[in-house]
């Protein structure tokens, strides 16, 4: 009876879960490298152009420049929580990491 009655509501979700494969796991230390890069150079590139941070409220355009900065970084920050959901999402930040991660560490060598 019992089996009857989960055949019917979906038995495939009592399963176990399938397990975690290398593309997977290479998909998203990939992604979270991207996006960690991508926080550290908008977050240089929006310092003030003075040795302090603190000089940021000397001139208007440096305090809007870092407050954009931060704000950006918090909103790409917020998108490390939210991973790719199926296989396709797990392929695509394969490729788009493998290509974007070094041109990413070109460009925080670059700017800093």
């Amino acid at each position: 009876m019992i089996f009857a009655v989960l055949a019917i509501f979906g038995a495939e979700e009592l399963s176990a879960p399938e397990p975690v494969s290398a593309r997977r796991v290479a998909a998203t230390l990939l992604r979270t490298v991207f996006i960690c890069l991508l926080i550290a150079v908008t977050l240089r590139v929006a310092m003030p152009q003075s040795e302090t941070i603190w000089t940021a409220y000397d001139t208007p355009l440096d305090l809007v420049r870092l407050s954009l900065g931060v704000i950006v970084s918090i909103f790409v920050g917020a998108q490390l929580f939210y991973g790719p959901k199926d296989a396709n999402a797990c392929r695509t930040w394969l490729y788009l990491g493998l290509a974007a991660v070094p041109i990413a560490l070109v460009l925080l060598a670059i700017v800093w």
